[in-house]
């Protein structure tokens, strides 16, 4: 038996296999449907000494560092406790793979911080890390194998100090360099005994949690609560639940779940989407009108739900509780709650939702845990000590022994988080009644809450004010919530640089505001404020403040911009035109919901990526559509063909509509956007055959000029690839001049369509049309010896990267490996490397790739013929970094082939990016401005030196 007062919370885990045996770790594999693997106690003590072994075999020494980079949850706990056993110090963190070089900047930080940690990660994670110097790397799955030459698997566990670090958890929710918050054992020990006060886990009890483990909760809350009291958990992964809220409580009842977490955010979710199963058609997939068998939810054993992160919106709460109370959810199980890393998460819990709350707008959060105190501090004293009376508005401030120590190497971080007399000062501003009861009305910190995860206005500022058009020093990002909004939202405020009577200037800086905002964040801001200068209140030293233009917004001081925003996003998108008919007033509804907008916003005549939609909005608009509509296979091609509310209906109400959507009509011309009186530009393929890399491109050519992408032959059913290079080029003629039937053209190809574009405008020119402009984007004309070194095994992995699939290191690796093997087995490897999440984004299976990969393979093909001749009459290359070698030798050696090919001197224009990331998330942005200014430089120089007459008419003919 083991000492019943641990000094460790290695004895958390020794203790549960020797008085909890029963009580073992679920890993569900999937939703509630999927397969799953039990772990008992013994079994997780065994996996983690096998770990222990293969962080000693490194030279780990304890109290090293050790970074969890592990998204698997089994993956994760198991080297948890590998490391624990062994004495070192574990520090979870999660990819940033929507921005590598934040990914970089913040794995060079965290690896000077911790003095050179050891990174834990996966193999095939490991292939997609950023190249940062110094950055150690071991693969779990070695560590995890059986060490046949080990002898540690019986090792005692290190005897730590109760104050030595247990665990370092950063900071920051999004993507800052963030501080190490230090977790001792004292800490987390007292922490299990103290929530437990409320908690009351027995060996009855099974818990749920869907949380990554970057978050302290998901590590605290749900894996060593359970553990010290007996319970039995569950862990399933967050795009589990994030994809499908429903599979929460589907889960619940598989499981018998008696306790989990839910943020307000996700019971928004879940009431949306009980509201969406009483609207769904009959027969539609995956509909079941609410209280039916359909949705057999058993949520009788459901004793209670944690509730934190943000604020609980009484109405949200109350809602959930009366939607779900037909399967059997208890009415006082939420529990509103408050907790964050500094405090061991979970530490002040509400047991009076919501009788307590009536008539509130968010819920009180309770009383804290045995131990802790809580107090309300002036907010404006330097010294932080000066408390406020019962009922006062002030900071939060707490004092206990779940309470850190301070920042990891960080002195001056730590000396600014107390107060002189001790107590640790939150940031959030709140009140205590005569009952004790905690409220936050708001914070004092430079932060945001969305959905449960911090973001800072300074980051975000900073990433916006690299964007030109936006006035440097006048951006403010800082939250606002809605009345019965279930979360808050994000508000930017900028100048915008351009000038005051430009409209079309003015809504493509807001477009580019919008764009980096979703990436740098994952999420669109809830509203845009252009403001002028004189608008930002400043501080004496310059600093914008924020708090004094939030409550100004809240007081209704911005409704005038507001309003001429949203006017001047309708004449942009070409006026409002109201939803006709079922079918288009439901998709209107859709609309709204994916962009969190009023229905009557969304005209019926707006296309879906004008409005903002991306990628991941196309998978909830698919989503969405199968359950109010019924329609169970809408491709990702139908929304680029069809991507209006009234043109989209019209393909899904067609008498001839076939089951999935497909079409065997073949037209290449994909519409990105359709308002302006500019000349079009008309935008080929690259090698892929695919347009979905022109999406974020396009959206900047709003009220400016229509943006035409050309898609390849042989995506849809029924189709056949072309067969030959002329083909494929005379047919692109074909369906430009159908749309646009004379010159003067503006055409660009993308990488291979550089080449076919260039032949396009032979074409167009010997037919007596002006070619004003003719761009390529970083091909050079001589593109066979490259076509020749492609063969199936790289096409498919330059596929897998050009889609995110795979990282740059590992694209280059991988040919040689594959090439022995058979087609199929190549392609399987490929999907067995690719990223879940991502493959969902893209709407990709086997099948669906193994077909675009053959594609892709037969444009090679088409490629390794081609031979470059004649001459055009200009032409512009735009030159980024290169496959291989530098950007110079790229540009003397190769592209500036193209003078051979053209009768006057090309342009050579460099932008920022990659070959493949030129125009991607990172990089759109300045590449928009650079082709947008050629273009027109273009096009003018064009139009001042041609000849009337010039253009060949149908009379002439």
């Amino acid at each position: 038996m083991h000492a019943s007062r641990p000094q460790s919370i290695a004895h958390l885990l020794l203790r549960a296999v020797d008085e909890h045996s029963g009580a073992g770790i679920r890993y569900c594999l999937g939703g509630a449907q999927a397969p799953y693997h039990d772990q008992s106690p013994a079994e997780l003590l065994a996996d983690a000494q096998r770990v222990r072994a293969g962080l000693a075999a490194r030279g780990l020494r304890p109290k090293d560092k050790v970074i969890l980079l592990l998204e698997r949850p089994r993956d994760f706990i198991t080297a948890f406790w590998g490391a624990v056993l062994g004495g070192y110090v574990p520090c979870p963190m999660a990819p940033l793979r929507s921005d590598v070089e934040q990914w970089s900047a913040r794995l060079s930080h965290v690896n000077a911080l911790l003095e050179g940690p050891l990174v834990v990660t996966t193999e095939s994670l490991a292939a997609e890390l950023p190249q940062v110097t110094g950055l150690a790397v071991t693969a779990y799955e070695r560590l995890a194998a059986p060490h046949a030459d080990l002898r540690h698997d019986a090792a005692p566990a290190w005897t730590a100090h109760p104050d030595d670090p247990a665990v370092l958890v950063m900071t920051s929710g999004s993507t800052g360099a963030g501080k190490a918050v230090v977790l001792t054992h004292a800490n987390l020990l007292v922490s299990m005994a103290a929530k437990n006060g409320h908690h009351r886990l027995t060996a009855d009890d099974t818990t749920l949690n869907w949380v990554s483990f970057d978050h302290v909760a998901a590590l605290l809350e749900c894996h060593l609560l359970p553990l010290t009291h007996g319970a039995r958990q569950v862990h399933v992964e967050a795009s589990v639940v994030l994809s499908d809220p429903l599979e929460s409580l589907r889960l619940v009842s598989r499981h018998g779940v008696t306790v989990t977490f839910m943020p307000n955010f996700l019971l928004g979710l879940l009431n949306s989407a009980e509201e969406d199963l009483d609207r769904a058609p009959a027969g539609a997939a995956g509909s079941h009108p609410a209280g039916s068998t359909g949705q057999a939810f058993d949520l009788g054993r459901l004793r209670h739900i944690i509730s934190g992160g943000e604020a609980v919106v009484t109405a949200t709460g109350e809602d959930f509780l009366r939607r779900f109370a037909p399967y059997g959810l208890r009415p006082g199980s939420l529990w509103p709650a408050f907790g964050m890393t500094e405090t061991c998460a979970g530490s002040v819990y509400s047991q009076g939702f919501p009788d307590a709350d009536r008539g509130r707008e968010f819920a009180t959060l309770g009383t804290p845990v045995p131990g802790l105190r809580i107090r309300i501090g002036d907010a404006e004293d330097l010294r932080g000590d000066r408390e406020l009376p019962v009922g006062e508005v002030g900071e939060l401030q707490l004092k206990g022994p779940v309470i850190t120590s301070g920042y990891f190497r960080d002195e001056t971080a730590t000396r600014e988080a107390f107060t002189t007399d001790g107590w640790f000062r939150s940031g959030d501003l709140g009140r205590i009644d005569q009952e004790g009861r905690l409220s936050l009305v708001g914070r004092s910190k430079d932060s945001i809450i969305v959905n449960g995860v911090n973001y800072y206005s300074q980051e975000i500022e900073t990433a916006l004010e690299q964007l030109d058009g936006v006035g440097a020093s006048y951006v403010a990002a800082f939250p606002t919530r809605r009345k019965g909004s279930d979360t808050e939202q994000l508000v930017i405020a900028f100048h915008p640089d351009v000038p005051a009577d430009d409209e079309v200037a003015l809504h493509r800086v807001t477009a580019a505001v919008r764009s980096r905002v979703i990436l740098h964040c994952g999420f669109r801001p809830g509203l845009l404020l252009p403001l002028p200068k004189e608008a930002f209140p400043k501080t004496s030293l310059g600093k914008i403040q924020r708090s004094l233009m939030r409550g100004r917004l809240e007081a209704g001081a911005y409704r005038s911009v507001v309003r001429a925003c949203d006017e001047l996003s309708v004449r942009m998108l070409g006026g409002y035109a109201a939803p006709e008919g079922e079918t288009e007033r439901v998709l209107a509804e859709i609309f709204a919901d994916v962009f969190a907008t009023q229905v009557g916003s969304i005209s019926a005549t707006a296309s879906f990526f004008d409005l903002g939609g991306t990628s991941l909005d196309v998978l909830q608009l698919r989503s969405r559509v199968s359950q109010r509509l019924g329609v169970a296979d809408l491709p990702i091609t139908a929304v680029l063909k069809a991507p209006t509310v009234r043109s989209l209906a019209a393909r899904l109400t067609a008498p001839t509509r076939r089951p999935g959507l497909r079409e065997a009509d073949y037209d290449p011309i994909v519409p990105m956007q359709t308002t302006g009186t500019g000349t079009p530009l008309f935008c080929v393929h690259p090698g892929v055959g695919e347009v979905l890399v022109f999406v974020n491109l396009a959206r900047y050519f709003v009220g400016e000029r229509p943006f035409y992408a050309l898609r390849a032959r042989g995506f849809d059913e029924g189709q056949k690839a072309f067969a030959t290079f002329e083909e494929m080029v005379r047919s692109y003629v074909a369906a430009v001049r159908a749309r646009q039937p004379h010159g003067p053209y503006a055409l660009a190809g993308y990488s291979f369509g550089a080449a076919v574009a260039f032949e396009m405008a032979k074409i167009l020119e010997g037919d007596g049309e002006r070619v004003d402009f003719l761009g390529s984007f970083n091909l050079p004309p001589h593109i066979k010896y490259r076509m020749e070194e492609l063969d199936f095994a790289e096409t498919a992995t330059n596929l897998a990267f050009f889609l995110g699939l795979i990282d740059k290191r590992r694209s280059l690796e991988l040919p040689k490996a594959l090439r022995g093997l058979p087609r199929e087995n190549q392609l399987t490897r490929l999907m067995e490397i690719a990223p879940a999440q991502r493959m969902a984004e893209l709407d990709l299976d086997l099948q669906r790739f193994s077909a675009w990969a053959e594609l892709a393979d037969r444009l090679t093909d088409l490629g390794r013929g081609y031979e470059p001749g004649g001459t055009v009459r200009a032409m512009t290359v735009f030159y980024a970094h290169p496959l291989r070698g530098t950007r110079q030798k790229w540009l003397a050696d190769e592209l500036r082939r193209w003078d051979a090919y053209t009768r006057e001197p090309s342009r050579y224009v460099e932008v920022p990016g990659e070959h493949y990331t030129l125009m991607g998330p990172r990089h759109v942005d300045a590449f928009q401005s650079v082709l947008r200014r050629e273009l027109d430089r273009s096009l003018a120089e064009a139009d001042e030196s041609a000849p009337r007459g010039a253009t060949v008419t149908d009379d002439d003919k």
